[in-house]
């Protein structure tokens, strides 16, 4: 997990506590990389957490680096095979891991194991609406083309897959996008569970983030990146050009998060 500096202290100790005490099966080591300086309450907060959960290493940054060089790094510190990957501000299923890990164990031939989602705004019971991604490895491959097959904040990988694939790197808000690739590139596997494991905290300014220039520029280069490298054909390459510079360039904040909600979500 990362933090920086917007974070709040609160949703910090909502999602810590979702993956600590609320497990039912609790992880040994919780890795949180600090994103260079942040407020004093945001400060105390982990100092609280750090001193209450014994399993809870902290990797303070003297400088915000960005969320890929900051899960490079925590990746880095990481010190069993299987870990898997949460946001600061979202809330862990109790029963992720029992799930997880059973299906880590038995498929050892995935690198990668990721789950469905919720979504929220505002209170956890609040939920409007879910993503929902496909379960087997040819499935995902195929679906990869297009959009991601694995929800980011769900998956439980293999530390070694990742390390062989290049760790995380710095893809303005792609980071994800880019190392599944170079995951499938290399070979490994990837495949979800049918199951809802985290409930995702989201809002207005969500889909305000996903839309202009220097979004759409990302996801072309990403898209670029992927024909290049035989993760997708020319088609389909230009369908998602147009797609995407249509939501993400063309419409205003309210039309596009209209389509997130309707076309790209399942309703509650």
């Amino acid at each position: 997990m990362s933090v920086y500096k917007n974070d709040k202290p609160e949703y910090l100790k909502q999602a810590i506590d979702s993956i600590s005490i609320e497990q039912s099966l609790k992880p040994d080591e919780i890795v949180l990389v600090v994103d260079g300086p942040v407020p004093e309450s945001l400060n105390i907060m982990i100092q609280n957490l750090s001193k209450a959960l014994s399993s809870l290493k902290v990797i303070p940054l003297k400088e915000n680096v960005g969320l890929g060089k900051a899960l490079n790094i925590g990746m880095e510190h990481v010190s069993n095979e299987l870990v898997a990957r949460m946001d600061s501000d979202d809330i862990s299923l109790s029963d992720r891991f029992e799930k997880q890990l059973p299906f880590m164990i038995e498929n050892k031939d995935i690198a990668v194991c990721g789950g469905q989602m919720s979504e929220f705004i505002d209170h956890p019971d609040n939920i409007v609406g879910y993503r929902y991604v496909p379960l087997t490895f040819d499935e995902c491959r195929k679906y990869y083309r297009d959009r991601d097959p694995l929800n980011h904040v769900t998956v439980m990988m293999r530390k070694s897959a990742v390390m062989e694939a290049g760790n995380y790197l710095p893809w303005h808000l792609d980071e994800d996008t880019y190392l599944w690739g170079r995951i499938l590139e290399k070979g490994f596997k990837i495949a979800n569970i049918n199951d809802v494991l985290v409930n995702v905290r989201v809002g207005k300014e969500m889909y305000a983030r996903r839309g202009g220039w220097k979004y759409f520029k990302s996801d072309v280069g990403i898209l670029k990146w992927k024909l290049n490298h035989g993760l997708t054909d020319k088609p389909r390459f230009l369908y998602n050009y147009i797609v995407r510079f249509s939501v993400q360039v063309l419409m205003p904040n309210r039309l596009r998060s209209f389509v997130f909600k309707k076309l790209l979500r399942k309703n509650s």
